[in-house]
């Protein structure tokens, strides 16, 4: 008798280890399919039992309250598409347990037509009922929110309550339907005390992603890390707030319950030029963001697939920060504050610590899924481990391959990226190359300085700079 007690003891034990009740939130950057060589990254190489909840991103909105396909070739099956909505739901038969959203807006969409549409009742309650209609109609499991932001770049003070309106609509029809409803927000006190209404957002949704990253970069005039756990000796003022712990008690401190908060890691570091290569610790100063990754292609990031060959090869510098946590490299005047398993391991134990829902990552295209470091996935495997999660080796799938356009070529890994056409950005924002419509730019102000990133549409399409993604050649006008 005693010994079953023991073995059903034991197995209790292995299934509360295996499943620790935190959630991991894993954002998928869709755009990732078309980077070059051992960047691009296909949905087949998502291990879904790593993630409790994945997140597809982005589509938009539009000013009539409706959701835009922003990549209909790539998003969709019409027309010889991709049907990467229909792959990435079909994740779900090797690890039923496991969540899908897609999240509408990010960083590029901005936020203006956010505020006119979410500012009107009667688009708005349109706006609800589309979303309903277009998760149900796609096989999602929910829908994310990632408004940046309200009240911020383009929009109105009234966003911050016409935001929780729209949460309470969009909850209401959830609830009808068994969905679930998340939104991503900004972290840091300065940005989200003007954005939200803690208590009342939290109230809501079934869980907050806050993006504890982006909190130091290349808009600086001095180095500082991605996502310090902690401030560090000298900092004064606002900078006290621009760290994670400082961003999670604020959260916490102005309501929003523990449980559903969840930590956001990067797989990503922030990368700078060093205005001298002798002075590269914290805070030294820096003449604008440093050189574009091979995979990434984005001045001033790097993906940690990306930084992690980048150190094997050799010649940099690793210093890990006793007080903020976390590492930064330096290799003659390049700088990058990145998360190593060791930090992501430590700021999950952070969230362990104070009873968190679980932990984000943005995003998992830029983890080292190929394994080209050592093991594949280090960084999330590090978050699975931390929550107590049993690790799963990577599941033998089913023959998968994403369906092609009749006599599509097999596409070459690109040539190494050509410097842009001088003048090309003139505002932030996409804009397609003069001279070659497969080509185009994301134009970021940096310092009042336009740095163009170079991209490139799969074979046979032409970037359309009205939907603001890549399309059959004769729907674009002049190609």
């Amino acid at each position: 008798m005693n010994r079953w007690i023991l073995v059903f003891a034991a197995l209790a034990a292995l299934a509360s280890a295996a499943d620790s009740g935190k959630k991991i939130v894993c954002y998928f950057g869709s755009w990732a399919v078309y980077r070059p060589g051992d960047g691009k990254f296909d949905i087949s190489y998502i291990q879904p039992n790593l993630c409790t909840h994945m997140i597809y991103t982005f589509v938009g909105i539009t000013t009539d309250g409706d959701v835009k396909v922003l990549d209909a070739w790539q998003d969709l099956p019409d027309n010889w598409g991709k049907d990467a909505f229909g792959r990435f739901n079909k994740l779900r038969e090797q690890s039923p347990e496991t969540k899908t959203l897609i999240a509408i807006g990010g960083w590029n969409e901005g936020s203006a037509r956010y505020s006119d549409v979410v500012g009107n009742p009667a688009i708005r309650a349109k706006f609800v009922k589309n979303v309903v209609a277009f998760v149900q109609k796609y096989g999602f499991d929910g829908f994310d929110v990632d408004w940046e932001y309200p009240n911020q770049r383009g929009g109105r003070p009234q966003d911050v309550q016409n935001y929780v309106a729209l949460l309470k609509e969009l909850r209401a029809e959830f609830d009808k339907h068994g969905l679930i409803l998340s939104a991503a927000v900004a972290a840091a006190e300065t940005s989200a005390s003007l954005s939200y209404d803690i208590a009342q957002v939290s109230k809501y949704l079934h869980f907050v992603n806050v993006m504890t990253y982006d909190l130091h970069g290349a808009w600086e005039k001095v180095t500082g890390h991605n996502a310090p756990l902690y401030a560090h000796q000298g900092e004064t003022g606002n900078d006290l707030k621009l760290n994670v712990d400082a961003a999670v008690r604020f959260w916490l401190n102005s309501g929003c319950p523990p449980e559903k908060l969840i930590l956001g890691v990067p797989f990503y570091g922030r990368a700078l030029t060093l205005a001298n290569k002798g002075q590269n610790g914290l805070g030294a100063p820096i003449t604008g963001p440093g050189t574009a990754g091979p995979y990434t292609r984005e001045p001033g990031m790097l993906g940690y697939n990306e930084i992690c060959v980048s150190l094997k090869q050799g010649g940099w510098t690793v210093v890990r920060n006793e007080e903020q946590r976390v590492p930064y490299a330096y290799k003659d005047n390049q700088w990058v504050g990145y998360d190593d398993e060791t930090s992501i391991s430590e700021k999950v134990s952070y969230a362990n610590s104070l009873n968190l829902g679980g932990v984000m990552l943005w995003s998992i295209e830029t983890d080292d899924f190929h394994g080209l470091c050592g093991e594949k996935y280090p960084l999330l495997k590090a978050i699975n481990k931390g929550l107590k999660r049993t690790v799963p080796s990577e599941p033998p799938k089913k023959d998968e391959k994403p369906k092609e356009k009749p006599n599509e070529p097999v596409q070459p890994d690109p040539e190494p990226p050509v410097a842009p056409p001088s003048g090309v950005c003139t505002k932030e924002g996409y804009v397609r190359d003069p001279n070659d419509c497969s080509v185009f730019y994301y134009c970021q102000n940096v310092n009042g300085v336009y740095q163009p990133a170079r991209f490139q549409c799969a074979t046979g399409l032409a970037f359309d700079p009205k939907i603001n993604a890549c399309n059959f050649p004769a729907q674009v006008p002049g190609c």
